[in-house]
């Protein structure tokens, strides 16, 4: 049998910019990763290094935290395969590894990848029946329950409440983390990315924020309409400080707070590229400072 997470801890690392560092480099952030303190190293998965490789490279370069594929796409293997893989990653390391889920885009499936692109809830949905139903794995095993879904509006949020431990919401304002509490209900895992550009202050981090803010903006137009932001292509700065955590380390460090209070079980930090740097060892030291016990 699987064995459940060990958990993902209560503050972790979105590790969004690991496809662009060599292994050696990976290797080394990974651990530091760990030896501060960390819970889970989240990655996505787009173009770059494949997921379940990652995982099992991640996996052997760390002892303890939890590995989490937060965005394994559902077009990149077909689901027997990955239970399988998934399957094997929990028996060498039982406990440290969680599968997140992803519908994918249109783009990535279709242009990239040469698939017929379904409606994401009802592809989902299939994909997790034949997940749920593969024959394939080590010897002794059994479909896992280790998985969240990457979702954002609420059809997804509510098949994860179903067919997950929970669900990953990435890149949304605090208003959200509470609407999506209360569609996964008390007892679904709660994990929100939450996009953050670390820097001296909120006015010197403005513009790097603003950026993020419109990257962000096309897949959460609807959403946020609904919360409020009438005229989100504006880009107002409510919506870009809703959206996007900037300043000094305080600064993220309250926003983390103000999701827990939302609702969230776990906070994902995804610091966001400025210039042509990669964030740093040093950038998520400044953080565990204040978000680590």
């Amino acid at each position: 049998m699987s064995a459940r997470i060990h958990g993902p801890g209560r503050v972790g690392i979105w590790a969004a910019d690991f496809d662009n560092l060599s292994a050696a480099e990976v290797r080394k952030a990974a651990a530091a990763v760990e030896d501060l303190g960390f819970g889970t190293l989240w990655f996505p998965e787009t173009t770059g290094r494949e997921a379940m490789a990652q995982a099992a490279f991640l996996l052997a370069a760390t002892r303890r935290i939890t590995v989490a594929s937060g965005m394994t796409d559902i077009y990149a293997r077909d689901p027997v395969t990955a239970a399988a893989a998934q399957r094997t990653l929990e028996e060498a390391a039982p406990g440290r590894f969680l599968l997140g889920l992803w519908e994918s885009h249109p783009s990535l499936a279709q242009d990239i990848r040469g698939h017929r692109y379904g409606p994401p809830p009802a592809a989902m949905r299939t994909y997790l029946d034949a997940l749920d139903s593969a024959p394939f794995g080590p010897p002794g095993t059994a479909a896992s329950p280790n998985r969240v879904l990457a979702a954002l509006g609420p059809d997804m949020l509510a098949l994860a409440a179903e067919r997950a431990l929970g669900a990953t919401v990435l890149g949304m304002p605090v208003e959200y983390t509470r609407a999506a509490r209360g569609i996964l209900g008390e007892d679904g895992l709660l994990v929100v990315t939450q996009l953050c550009v670390l820097g001296h202050d909120h006015a010197d981090t403005a513009e790097p924020a603003r950026t993020a803010a419109a990257a962000a903006l096309p897949n959460r137009r609807d959403l946020l309409r609904g919360l409020g932001h009438e005229n989100p292509d504006a880009l107002g700065s409510r919506l870009v400080d809703a959206l996007v955590v900037h300043g000094g380390a305080e600064n993220i460090a309250d926003r983390v707070h103000e999701h827990f209070d939302a609702g969230a079980d776990h906070v994902s930090l995804h610091l966001v590229r400025t210039g042509s740097d990669s964030p740093s060892e040093r950038q998520w030291e400044r953080l565990a400072v204040h978000l680590i016990d």
